[in-house]
């Protein structure tokens, strides 16, 4: 079964969520597949920019929890994405947790349309936003950061645009990344690639310095109790001996 589906359009390639049955959780498959095809739209020269979306009505649910992938290879990935030499653009019509952040915080730019929303739930169920903050501490707002990863609350389209996980929202996802997708089509790829490097610096720097300290950090707190009981908690859909 694929889990990514692929679709190009006047050098754009589409790369596609498809994992219906977990809501585009980052299972080990997904990650995977999703790391392929990145390498190969990095080697095709025919590929200007890639726009990463996806089917259903999520985004990405985070990590899944019945069949994460290795710490070290979500870190791979959202790295591979902040380094790769074309722009990816994220397009969201729908509701992203958890790790599903990361991936929009790891693209160049982002749109989503009012149906989307986003929480870093990971408080919820013991655990922290470990590895996903690689990209997204450099990226997005702290104060904002600071609310919203220590409750886990809900938020919207242009709250995610305010403190800077996004790019832009609209009432037509489509509509706004029209001009952004013709702007990269004109620009030519080695400008592409050296400006995409200038503006990337400082975040590859967080991943080399801080990378190896939060993979650990994640590993350790997705072995401890809270985490097993606050995923059981998730899984039979009950809330966690903590809450008070």
């Amino acid at each position: 079964m694929t889990l990514i589906g692929r679709t190009r359009a006047r050098g754009v390639e589409t790369l596609t969520l498809d994992s219906p049955h977990n809501r585009n959780a980052l299972s080990a498959a997904l990650v995977g597949e999703l790391t392929d095809a990145l390498a190969d739209c990095a080697k095709d020269a025919d590929v200007r920019a890639i726009v990463l979306t996806h089917t259903g009505n999520t985004f990405s649910a985070g990590a899944d929890l019945r069949d994460p992938p290795p710490p070290d290879a979500l870190v791979a990935l959202l790295r591979q994405i902040v380094a790769l030499p074309k722009p990816v653009v994220a397009r969201v019509t729908g509701h992203a947790r958890a790790g599903g952040l990361g991936l929009l915080a790891a693209c160049d730019i982002s749109a989503a349309s009012p149906q989307a929303t986003f929480a870093f739930t990971e408080v919820h169920i013991g655990v922290a936003p470990a590895v996903i903050s690689l990209p997204l501490l450099p990226r997005t707002d702290p104060r904002a950061l600071a609310r919203y990863y220590l409750t886990g609350e809900r938020f919207t389209a242009p709250e995610a645009a305010r403190i800077g996980l996004l790019t832009t929202a609209g009432e037509d996802v489509d509509e706004a990344l029209t001009p952004i997708l013709d702007g990269l089509r004109r620009a030519s790829p080695q400008a592409l690639a050296e400006t995409k490097a200038l503006l990337t610096a400082k975040v590859l720097e967080a991943f080399d310095r801080d990378a190896a300290d939060l993979t650990a950090l994640s590993a350790r707190l997705f072995s401890s109790a809270q985490a097993r009981e606050g995923m059981t908690a998730f899984l039979e859909r009950r809330d966690p001996a903590w809450v008070v």
